[in-house]
């Protein structure tokens, strides 16, 4: 297939970064990695392996902890949880040139979610995302596509990624519509087996993706519960609704209108079982949690657009100061 992208790296090869990473390297395209520690040396001595639909998947790639060793990219494909991503903003410039697409797939609010969006917030900064501005300076929004990743899995050990389930990304431009550079890459990830859909306004997606799971992530990391604990308390499960309705009209303030009630999406939620929460993970493996992309930006978003947040406030309070305590915030 004809494609811009060519050169591809990695930034973040952990559970879905390492996902991504095979199956586009086993697809063909020339995959490097940005790697550190343990993670780096699995790689060159293994390859970066996958076990997804019963079998595995081993492919050799070029991993460093050097970016200039990798060069300039055709496309960067950023999937680091976002607590990561301020250290290695600057270090990461030797990847990007000036027509390098940069692929954002993490969770929870991005520092360019306003870049030619939202309202009377449009290209506004979010201080809870990007305090100093180290983001916007390193990584420029112009170049961003965002990326909804509706998948789970984990790393059995460094290098090595395990699919659970879901196969699928929304892509889509931060300033809306189709551009040639974004179809390309829709046609590159169906080609890599990825259900993927283009979305005409990406932070409808992220915001959707996000009003589930910044409750149950948090209430998660705070009561060690899994979701199906969370969604059977009754009064948890209320609780959450009320963070919902309140993130439900701040949306609707930054153009993102939810036509759902918090109990229409407990039914997706519930379908997931006893699901153990990626935040729930990061406390009980003591790595840093996404406080801010996932609740912090939210509050800071209802206190620009005067939106009062009471349960919003509690929840951010609570799970901050948890993680504080803990040494993972």
């Amino acid at each position: 297939m004809k494609t811009r992208y060519k050169k591809i790296a990695i930034v973040g090869a952990g559970a879905i970064g390492g996902w991504i990473g095979n199956k586009l390297a086993k697809n063909g395209a020339e995959v490097s990695v940005l790697a550190r520690n343990e993670t780096l040396a699995n790689i060159n001595a293994s390859g970066l392996k996958l076990f997804e639909d019963n079998a595995e998947s081993i492919v050799r790639v070029k991993a460093s902890d050097k970016p200039e060793e990798l060069g300039i990219q055709d496309l960067v494909i950023i999937a680091l949880k976002a607590p990561s991503l301020p250290s290695l903003a600057k270090q990461i410039k030797p990847l990007i040139g000036k027509e390098t697409v940069i692929l954002t797939a993490m969770n929870g609010i991005p520092w360019w979610f306003l870049h030619n969006f939202g309202n009377a917030l449009k290209n506004q900064t979010l201080s809870s995302i990007d305090p100093d501005g180290a983001l916007q300076a390193a990584i420029p929004a112009d170049q961003v596509i965002g990326c909804v990743v509706h998948a789970s899995c984990s790393a059995d050990a460094p290098g090595t990624i395990r699919h659970h389930f879901g196969n699928k990304l929304i892509i889509g431009e931060p300033s809306g519509g189709n551009t040639n550079r974004l179809l390309e890459l829709e046609q590159l990830l169906s080609s890599a087996g990825y259900e993927t859909n283009v979305s005409p306004q990406i932070q409808k997606d992220i915001w959707y993706k996000l009003w589930g799971n910044m409750t149950v992530n948090p209430i998660s990391a705070i009561t060690n519960a899994t979701t199906d604990q969370i969604m059977g308390d009754d009064l948890v499960r209320d609780f959450a609704s009320h963070i919902m309705l309140e993130a439900k009209l701040i949306g609707s303030k930054i153009g993102i209108d939810i036509d759902q009630s918090p109990e229409d999406r407990h039914v997706i939620t519930r379908k997931m079982g006893a699901f153990k929460t990626s935040m729930l993970q990061d406390v009980q493996a003591k790595k840093q949690v996404e406080i801010d992309a996932l609740i912090g930006a939210v509050h800071e978003l209802g206190q620009k657009v005067n939106v009062e947040t009471p349960f919003i406030n509690a929840l951010f309070g609570l799970s901050r100061l948890h993680a504080k305590n803990l040494g993972i915030y």
